[in-house]
């Protein structure tokens, strides 16, 4: 059934769906719309489940680690500053290996405060150990809650997922959402049965100390459980897809690639505008295409080598950046593309900081740059500063 909802709407009702135990949550904007209609579905009785109020994002996600190493199933959500606080926690959720699922509406960090989008406080999480996966729209970050509880309680895995959604841009945007059967979910997506939890009648431990003989094998193993996600998140994309008739391709998904000569990579709601982009410039006879990139964690190197195979060149779009050097996807691309001799030549842009509106005319600018090979230094990516005048400039 479609209905024309909030997005923060879209998620509780996916959350709902999913049948959580624990849910534990502080309110940050522009998070908060989530856990408060969580809150009323529990507290009108439409969610069995405990709703820990705490004092703080670290909290909450204590909360989830806690909750989740009982063996129970948890849900928090939060953005920026509070993703921030939570950092040390999120270290100790994918160490012990608990399948927590959190949505993280995409927000800037401070300083200068802002409270609008951009994707600097997951990518500065990208090393924490949780799968990653970025939301176009509404419905597809509806449906990636339930993938992404599938995805972390899979025996194969075993790891927390954050499912990233641009904040106001999706969280309070209304739009038609196509809400997901409950009987269906039941189906897809079973009670959570851990094999392994804390039990007072079979004494373990979770996150104990580990000398140096021990600890490089226990971030092995948690690296291994994210290589393996490579393969179950497509798998679980394509039987969510023969349930509910949605299937998001996976890990990537390639716009009009076929025949292009040149791509632009990005990630979140942005895709939207850059996929009638290049319907534009397809329209004037330039072979355009679009990649979106879902998954940031585990990062699929196989998959853009083979997208890319062939073009004459690539743009990375980032709206993050790895200050005193560059964006982090863009360096990302690059690496998977190293070994290749024939791999095209790529370009970095960094836009949309602190919520800048990144329109249509933005990314022909970058289509432009990239066909006429551009380059404002050396070492083939845009400066910063010129990059972000040329655009205000367009």
């Amino acid at each position: 059934m479609r209905a024309i909802i909030e997005g923060s709407r879209a998620i509780a009702l996916a959350v709902k769906a999913a049948r959580p135990n624990v849910v534990a949550a502080y309110p940050i904007t522009p998070q908060t719309h989530i856990v408060e209609d969580i809150s009323q579905l529990i507290a009108d009785g439409d969610l069995d489940a405990q709703y820990v109020k705490v004092e703080s994002e670290h909290s909450a996600m204590s909360v989830c680690l806690g909750a989740s190493a009982t063996g129970a199933r948890t849900y928090t959500a939060t953005t920026s500053q509070g993703l921030a606080l939570m950092h040390e926690v999120l270290f100790n959720a994918a160490g012990m290996r608990l399948p927590i699922v959190m949505t993280v509406a995409n927000r800037a960090l401070s300083a200068p405060l802002s409270i609008w989008n951009d994707h600097q406080d997951s990518i500065s999480e990208r090393d924490s150990g949780w799968i990653q996966i970025y939301a176009e729209d509404n419905t597809e970050a509806s449906d990636l809650t339930i993938q992404a509880y599938r995805i972390a309680e899979d025996s194969r895995i075993q790891v927390p997922v954050m499912v990233c959604m641009d904040g106001y841009t999706l969280t309070h945007t209304y739009e038609p959402v196509e809400l997901l059967e409950q009987d269906l979910v039941d189906d897809f997506l079973p009670p959570y049965r851990p094999a392994d939890f804390l039990n007072v009648n079979d004494p373990k431990s979770f996150g104990m100390f580990a000398d140096p003989n021990y600890y490089t094998e226990f971030r092995y193993q948690n690296h291994r459980a994210l290589e393996a996600a490579k393969a179950v998140i497509p798998q679980i994309s394509s039987e969510f897809g023969e349930v509910f008739d949605r299937d998001y391709g996976g890990l990537i998904e390639e716009y009009r690639c076929d025949d292009a000569e040149y791509v632009l990579i990005a990630m979140g709601s942005v895709v939207g505008t850059l996929k009638d982009t290049v319907d534009d410039l397809r329209d004037d006879g330039v072979r355009a295409g679009a990649i979106k990139l879902r998954s940031y964690r585990p990062f699929p190197v196989d998959e853009i080598r083979s997208a890319l195979a062939g073009l004459e060149a690539v743009g990375i779009l980032d709206k993050n950046i790895s200050l005193g050097f560059e964006g982090a996807l863009f360096t990302d691309v690059k690496a998977s593309l190293y070994h290749d001799d024939n791999a095209p030549k790529a370009f970095g842009f960094i836009a949309g900081l602190g919520g800048r509106d990144i329109p249509k005319r933005m990314f022909v600018k970058m289509f432009d740059c990239i066909r006429e090979d551009k380059k404002i230094s050396n070492s083939g990516f845009f400066d910063l500063n010129t990059q972000i005048l040329d655009f205000q400039e367009v």
